[in-house]
């Protein structure tokens, strides 16, 4: 077999799994449109132009989920809350659906490019499936109060992003660890992880705002081992979270499914353009990012919108 020939075997099997999960994502998004459980009642239509903006919303959340290591939720949810109307406790259900595919695909783009620490992904996951139950749980006491909700995004929103705004500034001409391990017990690992499901049970979010400050923060680890150790620790939590949202009527499913497949697609390139960015330069974006959405949540909960 040719060089050539036997290149382009092996791009093919590595992408495979991810062809066969946008291929599965299409034909449920299909199946819900031909069954009416597309559009979740009390949600926006879903128009031709609100397809393609879903459609470009999960390639940005995936392409700067596969760059930063989160989930894309602090793209979608912002977007599908304050521009196309989705009521709060439906925005973080729906967001959270979707970052199950987002997780999928960026986890395995960077496994499979060995940004990944397995060992570390199994103790934050494994703690980290009971507390998405727990906080899912207080997450359903608190869905008839949207503006609380909104606030507490907005609060868990703000210290990581002043702290990365910080780092990305100050180390923008400083070496950061390298490596493939994430150093720092079981046990440290195992309660972080706990904490980080109970986060995205109640909020939606974890992966990226929490994961990823918490593991460059307090564990010292590599920033792009530590962006691919993000993402496929949250493959368990969104699954676990999504999937109980799902069943308690907070998803609209049509827009999770278009989101989810351009997620799909925008966390493979992620994935594989990461290692051209300074890790301080991902901090800076990141933090910056994580400010707007933060204040934009906080000035909501007082009456005042910013764009």
């Amino acid at each position: 077999m040719r060089k050539e020939e036997k290149s382009n075997l092996n791009l093919l099997k590595n992408y495979l799994p991810t062809i066969i999960l946008l291929v599965m994502i299409l034909a449920l998004t299909v199946w819900s449109f031909s069954t009416g459980l597309a559009v979740k009642e009390g949600t926006p239509d879903l128009t031709t132009t609100a397809i393609i903006l879903l459609l470009i919303v999960g390639l940005f959340a995936g392409l700067l989920g596969g760059i930063i290591g989160t989930g894309g939720c602090s793209v979608m949810l912002p977007i599908l809350h304050f521009y196309l109307g989705y009521p709060t406790p439906v925005a973080i259900g729906t967001t959270l659906f979707a970052v199950i595919f987002t997780a999928i695909s960026g986890g395995y783009g960077h496994l499979i490019r060995k940004n990944l620490d397995v060992k570390t992904t199994l103790w934050l996951a494994g703690f980290g499936v009971v507390g998405v139950v727990i906080g899912s749980y207080v997450f359903d006491m608190l869905t008839d109060q949207t503006a609380l909700l909104g606030l507490l995004l907005g609060i868990a929103f703000l210290l990581p992003a002043l702290r990365m705004i910080i780092e990305g500034v100050i180390n923008r001409n400083k070496a950061h660890p390298e490596g493939n391990v994430i150093p720092g017990s079981d046990y440290r690992k195992g309660s972080f992880g706990f904490i980080i499901g109970i986060l995205t049970g109640l909020v939606g979010l974890g992966g990226g705002y929490a994961l990823v400050p918490g593991l460059i923060y307090l564990f010292n680890a590599p920033v792009y081992v530590t962006m691919g150790t993000s993402l496929a620790t949250m493959i368990p939590l969104a699954i676990v979270g999504g999937g109980i949202k799902l069943a308690e009527g907070f998803v609209a499913i049509g827009a999770g499914l278009i989101m989810a497949a351009g997620t799909i697609i925008g966390a493979q390139f992620g994935a594989a353009i990461i290692k051209k960015f300074h890790p301080a330069l991902l901090k800076l974006i990141f933090g910056i990012y994580f400010l707007y959405v933060s204040i934009k949540f906080i000035a909501a909960y007082f009456g005042i919108l910013i764009f």
